[in-house]
């Protein structure tokens, strides 16, 4: 499975939990367990959302795509 996000990683680095961060964005936990683990996810404004919490650019959750076309 491909991976788009990395907000597992940057909760791990930060000390945060998937249920920390569902409290702070209003979703449900089961919903960001999947956000976390790239089974789906979230739309844009909610990644946006989850960068401010977290204190980060939007761009450090995500996966860059290092092959070039």
């Amino acid at each position: 499975m491909k991976k788009f996000n990395r907000i597992k990683a940057v909760l791990a680095e930060q000390d945060k939990t998937a249920l920390w961060l569902a409290e702070q964005v209003g979703r449900d936990r089961s919903t960001v367990s999947r956000w976390c683990t790239n089974d789906m996810q979230p739309p844009l404004e909610v990644l946006y959302q989850i960068a401010e919490v977290l204190g980060v650019d939007v761009c450090v959750l995500l996966i860059r795509d290092k092959k070039k076309e």
